[in-house]
């Protein structure tokens, strides 16, 4: 019989810049499973307890800690250690009253940051896309393989789809709702997620609409460091007034 999957082997030569590991000491790495995000744009739990987080010295101990139950992701226990971890994800460690929330940091790519307990209780997720259904109801596609359905009364008088591509959804951990929306528009606060200017973040102040060959484009306006332009897609907005989630200082 043929072999039904890809390898679940990854050397680390090719593995993603911003992971933590050494290229040349062994010749191979956990490789991510298929799951929300792309292998490039995400972290192996395994490696992500043991070379980040520093909670385990070894690749078996890693292994123990996530097979007995002791971590959470988005508030759901996980017992696959190349479960792929990736932006806006919480990963906790009740136990030892430990949480923290995947952010993009300048210089070292994504990157668990420490959160309090009560912000490990929803995640944001942005609208990459919609789909039309059956009976005039939608399907938005979040960023994090999340589905979220919208029933319409009306399909000629869609009322009930308010959702944008680019906007985010603040949703709850533990009944999957939406909490609150934020509109994709001038004066929110984002934070860069690629590009030069990764991590930094700031006010969202002009957006210059692109062409066919032309990506749209952004101007952010950062606190005591002026402002700067990156691509549409490479913004991730987080709040309006003020950001919904801790973010690190931006040195």
């Amino acid at each position: 019989m043929g072999r039904t999957s890809g390898s679940k082997k990854l050397k680390r030569l090719p593995a993603p810049e911003f992971w933590p590991i050494a290229r040349k000491r062994f010749k191979f790495i956990t490789k991510p499973i298929p799951g929300p995000h792309q292998a490039d744009e995400c972290i192996p739990l395994q490696l992500l307890l043991r070379d980040i987080l520093g909670l385990a010295a070894t690749g078996e101990e890693a292994e123990y800690i996530v097979a007995e139950g002791m971590v959470e992701v988005d508030g759901r226990v996980v017992k696959r250690k190349r479960f792929p971890i990736g932006l806006m994800d919480v990963v906790g460690v009740p136990r030892t009253q430990r949480f923290y929330r995947v952010l993009p940091l300048p210089g070292k790519g994504l990157y668990p940051h420490p959160i309090k307990v009560d912000e490990a209780s929803f995640k944001l997720c942005k609208v990459l896309g919609k789909t039309s259904l059956k009976n005039g109801n939608v399907q938005v596609n979040l960023h994090d393989g999340r589905n979220l359905l919208i029933k319409v009364s009306d399909p000629k008088r869609p009322i009930e789809d308010v959702y944008k591509v680019n906007d985010i959804l603040k949703i709850g951990l533990t009944k999957g709702e939406v909490m609150e929306h934020i509109r994709f528009e001038e004066g929110v606060y984002v934070i860069v997620i690629g590009g030069r200017n990764l991590g930094n973040h700031g006010r969202l102040t002009s957006v210059t609409k692109g062409a066919a060959t032309v990506p749209a484009m952004v101007t952010v306006e950062t606190a005591g460091k002026g402002s700067f332009q990156t691509t549409l897609e490479y913004v991730f907005p987080v709040g309006f007034e003020r950001p919904l989630i801790s973010l690190p200082e931006v040195v």
